[in-house]
């Protein structure tokens, strides 16, 4: 049964809550308007106080028997009600009081002016003066900011004082009585309204500037959490490659400027991708997650930002008096993650727990002094450390033979690797899963010291993208895949792995075609991997560019799905022909959680439409299991390792 009396008791409780919603809206309108409603009050006294001495040139002419009284009136209540409004905002009183104030000002100098000038002989010229009065009553409702009760109750005076004056000073016949009896009160009637009116635009206007106040205030929190959001990263919650690149220039400027050194500290977790391949990625989050906020703790005494620099990659941006400062603050960096004590069991080195490596470099004086140096010191200080076994601090030393200028030497070595023959392609099968037949060669760079020493690809690729040879390289590995591949049919397509950077180039897409015109290659033939690590910062770019490789027939791969942050990211911006899913995820397909998580990959991959290729093939178990799952593609090497261009055609033929 429904109570008949909850519907009214609501709506009763409702109504109250809007009452007392409404009060506060109006007090705080009161309270935040104290100051300007002062200064109106004060300013209106000021200039009614002039506007009413002036009047005395009227009382001359007019009433010249009594002017002298009459002004000595005018003058002495203008002096005493400015004399006293100017104290009472001495003392800072509450606008409420300033507004009686003035309105009692406004009556008592009627009465001046009324009372006086009565007296008279000139009575025809009073009675119509007189009329006059009605600028009291019009200044109490238009004049000042009075509110509509103060207002009412002083023009109720003046009117008042108006009649009374008719009956006992100055009596008159009843048309004169009629004529400015109707003026007075239509004058009453008419300015309060006006002021009734006024005083709610005054409120509606001041609830507007609340309502724009709040939004801009909104709208300023929001920019600051998106600022926030653009230099945090997203997993840890520390400064990103972003925000850590501007407090580098920062700290680099005052070094430069006003000699205030600081150091640069990287921190890379030791064996973390055999961490993340045995407790899977949620666990490696978590992991990364644990060490950034126990460092950022540890760092605050230090005065030191963390932000993070890669994927399982830490930078500490620190400022440093010498050498053994910094020395100190990078092995309590390392203490202070050994400590933490996380389990990490699939280590060869004889432990059991999660460590990181260190390394650390500092600003001095020194020959060709730039940010960019201080930070390849760092990162060889590094590399020095994790040569030494990791868990462990290395300083940059320049006279360490382990943290000698390779990367310099390489980036020499690119620009001249062409024309010496530094450089060269081997090739690696793929396969069609559900005919064996060969359905494409992947092109893979290879770079070769001057005395024939390899260089492994994880340290040239990047040395070049950074020096940018990755250009002229790119461009030279998609002429020589199309000559060595394409024009001959060796395969009935290849696929070329192109760099961010190359992307990112001016003209690139119009120099692919060229290449395609000059070889006589169908553009169909032809697949570009691109990684899902690219940085989408420059993203329009680089898609615009995709738009006009794929204009031309080439097909589109995303390579290493699922090793990196934007791969749904790229699955939704482009309709990518072909994704390569990253061979971590056949590793761990021994166990049923990996062989659901690659089961999960697969079907999302298929309901968006585009072919899977499956890299990594390593025994004939998981090629069957690739048949079972109906994958399109495979390589790997028990399929057929990367060779050279002789050795890959000798295969083809046996």
């Amino acid at each position: 049964m429904i109570d008949g009396r909850r519907g009214p008791g609501l709506t009763d409780r409702r109504e109250i809550l809007d009452k007392e919603r409404n009060a506060e809206i109006v007090k705080l309108y009161k309270d935040q308007t104290q100051s300007d409603r002062i200064g109106s009050a004060r300013k209106g006294l000021w200039e009614g106080a002039f506007i009413y001495l002036a009047f005395s040139i009227t009382d001359i002419l007019l009433l010249p028997d009594v002017a002298k009284t009459v002004i000595i009136s005018r003058i002495t209540i203008c002096v005493i009600g400015l004399l006293i409004m100017e104290l009472l905002f001495f003392i800072k009183v509450k606008s409420n009081t300033m507004d009686i104030t003035c309105a009692m000002a406004l009556v008592i100098s009627y009465v001046a002016w009324l009372y006086p000038a009565a007296m008279t002989q000139q009575a025809d010229h009073f009675r119509y003066y007189m009329v006059f009065g009605s600028l009291f009553m019009m200044s109490a409702n238009l004049f000042f900011g009075f509110d509509i009760v103060l207002s009412i109750i002083t023009s109720t005076c003046v009117l008042g004082l108006f009649f009374l004056a008719l009956f006992y000073l100055a009596p008159v016949d009843s048309g004169y009585v009629l004529a400015f009896g109707t003026f007075y009160v239509a004058c009453f009637a008419f300015t309060s309204y006006i002021n009734l009116r006024l005083n709610r635009e005054r409120f509606h206007v001041y609830l507007n500037a609340l309502e724009a106040k709040k939004q801009n205030s909104e709208a300023t929190e929001r920019g600051k959490a998106l600022l926030r959001l653009s230099n945090t990263d997203y997993l840890t919650g520390v400064d990103n490659r972003r925000a850590i690149d501007q407090r580098l220039r920062d700290s680099w400027n005052d070094w430069q400027n006003d000699a205030i050194g600081f150091g640069v500290i990287l921190v890379d977790v030791d064996f973390f991708k055999k961490y993340n391949d045995f407790y899977g990625h949620q666990a490696g989050d978590h992991c990364l997650v644990l060490i950034a906020n126990t460092l950022k703790n540890a760092l605050v005494p230090f005065n030191a930002s963390l932000g993070r620099y890669g994927g399982e990659e830490f930078i500490v941006i620190a400022p440093t008096a010498n050498r053994e400062d910094m020395m100190q603050l990078a092995e309590m960096i390392r203490q202070t993650v050994e400590n933490m004590v996380l389990s990490h069991d699939q280590r060869k080195d004889g432990l059991t727990i999660v460590t990181v490596s260190v390394g650390a470099s500092f600003t001095r004086e020194q020959r060709d002094s730039r940010l960019e140096k201080l930070i390849t010191e760092a990162d060889r200080a590094l590399y020095s450390a994790k040569a030494n076994g990791r868990n462990c601090v290395r300083l940059f030393d320049p006279t360490d033979p382990l943290t000698s200028d390779d990367n310099e030497h390489i980036a020499a070595l690119l620009r001249v690797a062409i024309t010496n023959n530094l450089v060269s392609l081997v090739y690696q099968p793929i396969l069609n899963v559900k005919t064996g037949q060969l359905e494409a060669a992947e092109a893979l760079m290879r770079l070769k010291l001057l005395d024939g020493t390899p260089v492994s690809p994880v340290t040239f690729i990047p040395i070049a993208e950074r020096t940018g040879s990755i250009l002229d390289l790119g461009l030279w590995s998609i002429r020589q895949a199309c000559t060595d591949i394409l024009v001959p049919s060796a395969a009935p397509m290849v696929s070329v792995n192109v760099s961010p950077i190359q992307l990112k180039s001016k003209g690139f897409a119009a120099k692919v075609s060229a290449i395609l015109a000059e070889t006589g290659v169908d553009g169909h033939r032809l697949a570009f991997e691109i990684t899902e690590g690219i940085n989408m910062d420059h993203q329009s770019v680089i898609l615009r560019c995709i738009k006009d490789l794929e204009a031309q027939g080439i097909k589109i791969w995303l390579d290493d799905f699922g090793t990196g942050f934007a791969g749904l990211s790229w699955l939704r911006l482009f309709n990518f022909d072909t994704v390569k899913i990253d061979r971590s995820f056949l590793q761990d397909c021994h166990t049923d959680h990996g062989r659901s998580l690659l089961r999960d990959i697969i079907s999302l991959l298929r309901h968006r439409g585009h072919k899977i290729l499956m890299e990594g093939i390593e025994t004939e178990e998981q090629l069957k299991l690739m048949q079972q799952l109906k994958i399109d593609y495979v390589q790997g090497y028990h399929l057929g390792r990367p060779t050279p261009l002789a050795a890959f055609r000798s295969r083809l033929a046996a």
